[in-house]
């Protein structure tokens, strides 16, 4: 990718070339080559003296809308920046000027097809907030319902395109000029920063993702998401429920007594954990600012659900056993388990990793419960992940950033909360859920199709296996042989084939009389494909207890001797 001679790029280059200069990275800019780019722009501060970490946030607000979208993902990179930078980061507070109500009109007509005054019987001219790519407005709709409606800032889109496309030259520029771009690629940071600024542009997005989020988390009795109003949603408006409450971070110390944040706390935080866990689809961006305490005191309100992430079942599994791991204090198994999420470097040093990982660990599990968080020590891990040649995967520093957030608000509601305890307390459910999802319709007729597709190529593989015996091409290496026990092993070997033929016979009878209507049901289904069902389940336990417990006996008792 070549670098943009575009005047507007050029800008943006040298804003960011001395942003590397003044936090201390002008290594950076001498390995691209940029210092002569640079040379002739006057300097407002000493490069000799390190910028404190709230004035990077200063200064990626000052550079506009993307750059402040930029700021809240690179708080989640403590592999590319300290933690007091993160930190920093992580308070940026998205709050710009609003639009004129003028522009406000034209947009929502334009995008509604009708006028405000014909849409909504009232609609605020002041705006409840502001942020960098839109404000919000207090409504109602003609049958008396309150209501938000969120528009976006005009021209907005074309600003950011412009900033994607020179951050993209730029990146791709450092990857290939400088070390640090081999290390960290910038590039592969900023398409995955280009995709999450793009979904969150389309509010209809973000109507999809309300009506999900509320759909999931509906068993939650104290949690409120409130719903898109899908006619008068557009990719550029988004109307939805009101929900009267106020800021966590609004909350005084009198209120916090008569709060039952204990209550509250745990169920927000067992919300997420089922988000992240058992979902796979999370609010990615919980901070105090986003989550609203309701007027009555009783409930949590989700709101501004633009930032999403999804987590694959795979990757689930091993986050769940990181997590308890984090919270047991087990060092050597959170390195492991890390490992396995990632992806190594040439250069990875995997001993050092997994000795900085369990003295993190161990500091944790001694220090106090305010810093036993499990997002901050997914963050540390990450750093030290980039500092030793291994990177993991945007998902895990996204669940590492969005508990570093969870946190900071349940110890609001409740400052004595244990992230950790509460870890333990919920994995044995999130597991039960987890099981009770795979026994799904869907994904019980996959493992039917493919003990089908196992049992049409068994005779075959049998018959392979049989020949080779017959033509004395199976050789068995042993010390010593016992002719006797030989010829039981097989003879066991061909009953359990013969009884595993039977069960997954029975299991493809059962699918494929399933759809068949008759008079005879049980739970619902058809009688006889239950009973097949039941008695393959039947038989294959005790297939498995046979293996587990009356094979490890009878290798005692062969041992003993």
């Amino acid at each position: 990718m070549v670098i943009s001679l575009k005047p507007e790029n050029l800008k943006r280059y040298k804003d960011i070339a001395w942003l590397f200069v003044k936090y201390g990275r002008s290594d950076i800019v001498k390995q691209a080559g940029l210092e002569e780019a640079i040379a002739d722009e006057p300097q407002t501060f000493d490069p000799q003296v390190p910028a404190e970490a709230e004035e990077l946030a200063a200064d990626f607000e000052r550079m506009g809308p993307t750059f402040i979208k930029l700021a809240q993902l690179l708080s989640t990179r403590s592999d590319l920046l300290p933690i007091p930078y993160l930190e920093a980061l992580a308070r940026l507070q998205d709050k710009v000027e609003p639009f004129s109500f003028g522009e406000v009109e034209q947009i929502v007509a334009s995008e509604l097809g009708v006028k405000i005054s014909k849409a909504f019987s009232e609609f605020d001219s002041k705006p409840i907030a502001a942020a960098s790519l839109g404000q919000v407005h207090g409504a109602r709709m003609r049958d008396g319902r309150p209501v938000v409606v969120k528009v976006q800032r005009p021209a907005i889109r074309e600003r950011i395109a412009q900033d994607l496309e020179t951050l993209a030259e730029m990146a791709g520029f450092l990857d290939r000029h400088t070390e640090v771009g081999r290390r960290y690629g910038f590039g592969t940071f900023l398409e995955e920063f280009r995709k999450t600024l793009l979904r969150e542009l389309d509010y209809r997005q973000e109507a999809r993702n309300l009506s999900t989020f509320a759909e999931n988390l509906s068993a939650f009795e104290r949690i409120v998401v409130p719903l898109p109003v899908e006619d008068f949603t557009t990719s550029r408006v988004l109307t939805m429920e009101f929900v009267s409450g106020k800021k966590i971070t609004a909350l005084g110390p009198l209120a916090r007594i008569e709060l039952n944040g204990r209550v509250l706390a745990e169920e927000l935080f067992r919300a997420y954990l089922q988000q992240i866990l058992v979902d796979g689809f999370f609010h990615a961006d919980p901070h105090p600012g986003n989550v609203f305490l309701t007027d009555d005191n009783e409930a949590i309100a989700l709101i501004d659900l633009g930032m999403v992430g999804r987590v694959t079942p795979r990757f689930q599994e091993q986050l769940l056993q990181l997590l308890l791991a984090i919270s047991e204090g087990r060092g050597d198994e959170v390195a492991e388990m890390a490992i396995k999420l990632g992806e190594p470097r040439d250069h990875f040093n995997d001993q050092k990793f997994t000795q900085q990982v369990g003295d993190l660990v161990s500091q944790h599990q001694s220090a106090s419960i305010g810093n036993m968080d499990a997002g901050r020590v997914g963050l540390e891990i990450t750093r030290i992940a980039g500092e030793n040649g291994f990177r993991l995967p945007p998902e895990f520093t996204m669940i590492a950033k969005t508990l570093l957030n969870l946190d900071q608000v349940v110890v609001t509601l409740d400052p004595t909360f244990d992230p950790n305890a509460s870890i333990r307390r919920n994995a044995s459910e999130m597991l039960r859920q987890r099981l009770v999802k795979s026994l799904s319709p869907g994904n019980l007729f996959t493992s039917a199709i493919e003990v089908k597709e196992m049992v049409e190529k068994l005779p075959g593989r049998i018959n392979k296996l049989l020949d080779a015996v017959a033509n004395n091409e199976v050789q068995i290496k042993v010390d010593a042989i016992d002719e006797t026990k030989l010829m039981e092993g097989f003879q066991k070997i061909a009953n359990r084939i013969t009884v595993g033929l039977v069960i997954a016979a029975l299991i493809v009878g059962a699918a494929l009389i399933m759809d068949i209507q008759t008079s005879f049901v049980l739970f619902g289904y058809p009688g006889l494909a239950i009973i097949f069902f039941l008695l393959a389940a039947g038989a294959g336990l005790v297939l498995i207890y046979n293996i587990l417990f009356k094979d490890e006996k009878k290798q005692e008792k062969h041992d003993a001797q």
